[in-house]
């Protein structure tokens, strides 16, 4: 009789022992790859809080980012420039900061060789990781290319540098000086290291040492440029036209637009036929900023020239301020082609003069001719 509930009881707590087992397999089956996911080894899913690590030093120091140019940072308007820009972490620590953690059950031997590891460790926060850096132009003179404006870095320590690549357009009426683009960087870098202590080991984490605190920085560092100085010309005005079969004289007013002085100057037109001159080139002498000077050119048309305005090339040549030989944009000078004015020649003239006489004598014989029939008849009457 005692034997039956005892039975009974045996079989309840089997299939409470089985169902509690059935559970802790689901759960170890769907909860624990959930948590390892993304990762391989298995001692990283589970990140130690506070109280399974021990802070023994703070360290003082950081990354600290500084830009400069490649090659000249002199620019020319309306170039497009492969700009250098070299980025150096300038990153230092200033000094370490002993703190009161220690662990339990260890001797001070062995905690001051775990504290030194620690600062072993500390001495990467000056590495930047995860860099990114834009280049921007605050100046409506510069276009940053969309295709290179953001470059990456994996990786800079302290001491090195890198060259990143950027395609700037400047515009063709940039005024000279000097000018600032603008590189705002994005990275992360180590702010604290922690050692794990020995309580870790029952998390399971048995080959982690340390935990890394991570923090992202921002900073906008400033890429200096300039424009150079450089005398820019335009014709503001021409008088005078050509005249088929005829040499003519034009007369071209050249400006200096910009902010230096353009030296030993001379003018020069390009001459093609129908057109043709003697003498293509006038100098002109120095001419600084808003300066205007003309040029006189005698150009000879062909007879058979077609009446039209014509558009000469025109140039100048000169010494810019660093004592080169340089030469200005083309520029068109637009000149109108006349027709030849209709005069008689002396030939024609005397051909005209000819057929007039002989008319004059054929009408003079004529008159003469009918008076003398007028008279004979008067005779007979009589």
């Amino acid at each position: 009789m005692t034997q039956v509930p005892i039975k009974k009881l045996r079989q309840k707590m089997i299939r409470k022992i089985a169902t509690f087992a059935l559970i802790l397999l689901i759960v170890s089956v769907t909860a624990l790859p959930a948590l390892g996911d993304g990762d391989d080894d298995e001692t990283n899913f589970l990140i130690p809080d506070r109280g399974y690590t021990v802070d023994y030093y703070r360290n003082y120091g950081e990354p600290a980012m500084q830009v400069s140019i490649t090659g000249d940072p002199e620019l020319s308007r309306g170039e497009t420039a492969d700009l250098k820009v070299k980025i150096a972490n300038i990153g230092v620590i200033e000094g370490f900061q002993r703190l009161n953690g220690n662990q339990k059950k260890i001797n001070d031997s062995v905690e001051e060789t775990l504290a030194l590891a620690e600062i072993e460790e500390e001495k990467e926060s000056t590495t930047a990781k995860d860099i990114k850096a834009t280049l921007q132009s605050e100046a409506e003179y510069f276009e940053v290319e969309s295709t290179t404006s953001t470059q990456n870095l994996e990786e800079l320590e302290t001491g090195d540098t890198a060259t990143l690549s950027y395609t700037v357009k400047i515009d063709s009426d940039t005024p000279a000086g000097n000018y600032e683009l603008l590189l705002p960087v994005n990275y992360q870098y180590q702010a604290n290291v922690r050692t794990v202590t020995a309580d870790a080991i029952n998390l399971g984490l048995t080959d982690v040492d340390y935990t890394r605190e991570y923090k992202t920085k921002n900073e906008t560092l400033r890429v200096p440029i300039s424009i150079k100085s450089k005398p820019k010309f335009e014709v503001t005005n021409v008088s005078g036209s050509l005249v088929q079969g005829e040499s003519k004289v034009i007369e071209v007013t050249y400006k200096n637009t910009r902010e230096s002085v353009a030296k030993d100057t001379a003018a020069r037109i390009i001459i093609m036929s129908p057109l043709s001159t003697e003498k293509s080139i006038v100098r002109l002498g120095d001419i600084g900023p808003g300066e205007e000077k003309t040029a006189i050119f005698e150009i000879l048309a062909d007879q058979e020239a077609i009446v039209k305005n014509y558009g000469i090339n025109s140039e100048m040549k000169y010494i810019d301020e660093d004592g080169k030989t340089s030469f200005s944009e083309n520029m068109k000078v637009n000149v109108p082609l006349e027709a030849t004015e209709k005069k008689f020649s002396i030939t024609g003239i005397a051909i005209i003069l000819i057929i007039l006489i002989a008319a004059y004598q054929i009408i003079n014989v004529h008159r003469k001719r009918n008076q003398n029939n007028e008279n004979a008849s008067g005779d007979e009457n009589e």
